[in-house]
């Protein structure tokens, strides 16, 4: 092709099917973007009904109108969405084809093994990093999972809900809720402000002296820090009446921070949100729930361990997330992946698999995969 002219990329958007999840990949606006920069969208019918946004806003804007799933994937060389394709929608990616959403392959092997049968090239959003070292993909979900660990914690420590029946703030003359926060990253920091505001008493654990300095001088009074030790965040636990697990290490299987025994030791009631759940979670006890049965209890802790948690706030959700994806996605629909990944070595952070292959070193390890590097893809 000569140079300066420009390929037209054909851009996709299915119906996300995970259980109770509306967000969609592209909103109109964005939508608008790529059509003005010369690409083709094709957005399955109903995909943004849940963030009420229906089907004649997505043709304003340009797009065209798909019946099903199959129709996109088929048309599609570039294949937007929110969360990891289930495994019929695997089934539909082909050779040559890419793929931009969350992934979260440490904790879903299965996903994975599917991702690398279909030849597909699978840039992962969590992994996509800024030149300053964050998550920029990852950082407004985080956002909005730390508020809701919070909102969602409160309501399972109501009696009805069988939680111990304290209210996070207490009221004059009866003591605050308990909160531990184990990390004082994104989706830590963010659950600690909804806390704070609730008058909770909220403590914090991060093995970073500098991150608690950063937290302390923000919150004042207000917070308590811990450095975290296996023996600190036992005796924190054991009194706790919400723990928020809030840890990440990019592409990795979340750490093991609460273990059993501690559960054990905790009170009966007690509530326990596991935010690292999509990487396997940071509790022994977790396993991965969804928005139509969220809880369960384990030695008379409750747990809410929903895999997908933003997806309970669509609308808030897909706006916030779109408008940090969209310069990723307009970067692959105007270079094509391999330019656009050797362009932005942050954007080429998030590849994960590419011809059959992991191309992320921390995904091979937490699955005991053979590993490519990236150079190679």
């Amino acid at each position: 092709m000569p140079r300066g002219v420009q390929a037209i990329m054909k851009i996709g958007v299915p119906k996300e099917i995970k259980v109770h999840e509306y967000r969609v990949g592209l909103v109109p606006a964005g939508v608008a973007e790529l059509v003005r920069a010369g690409h083709e969208v094709l957005v399955q019918t109903g995909a943004g009904t849940g963030i009420g946004v229906d089907d004649a806003q997505y043709l304003a804007a340009g797009a065209r109108i798909a019946a099903d799933a199959a129709q996109v994937f088929s048309f599609a060389e570039l294949v937007v969405k929110v969360k990891e394709p289930q495994l019929p929608e695997c089934a539909m990616l082909r050779e040559g084809q890419t793929l931009f959403t969350y992934l979260h392959l440490a904790a879903d092997r299965e996903q994975a093994l599917a991702l690398m049968k279909s030849g597909a090239t699978a840039i992962a959003y969590e992994t996509v990093t800024a030149s300053d070292g964050s998550l920029p993909l990852l950082t407004p979900m985080s956002e909005v999972a730390g508020r809701m660990s919070v909102q969602v914690g409160a309501t399972c420590l109501q009696k009805a809900n069988g939680g111990f029946g304290v209210l996070l703030g207490g009221v004059p003359g009866v003591a605050p809720a308990k909160v531990v926060i184990l990390g004082g990253g994104v989706s830590g920091t963010h659950a600690a402000e909804m806390a704070v505001g609730l008058r909770a008493d909220v403590t914090v654990v991060d093995r970073s002296v500098k991150r608690l300095r950063e937290l302390s001088t923000t919150f004042g009074n207000q917070l308590k820090t811990a450095y975290s030790t296996a023996h600190a965040i036992e005796e924190l636990v054991k009194d706790a009446d919400l723990v928020i697990g809030a840890v990440l290490i990019a592409g990795a299987a979340a750490p093991k921070l609460v273990s059993r025994a501690m559960v054990k030791s905790m009170k009966p009631g007690a509530v326990m949100v596991d935010i690292a759940i999509d990487q396997g979670g940071c509790f022994e006890t977790s396993r991965p729930t969804t928005h139509a049965e969220p809880t369960f209890v384990e030695h008379g802790v409750i747990h809410y361990c929903v895999t997908n948690m933003p997806g309970a706030v669509p609308r808030t959700s897909t706006f916030a997330l779109t408008n940090a994806t969209l310069p990723y996605v307009k970067a692959l629909a105007d270079a094509g992946w391999r330019d656009a990944l050797a362009r932005d070595r942050g954007l080429a952070m998030g590849l994960n698999v590419h011809a059959g292959r992991i191309t992320h070193e921390a995904v091979a390890r937490a699955l005991a995969l053979d590993y490519r590097p990236l150079a190679a893809a």
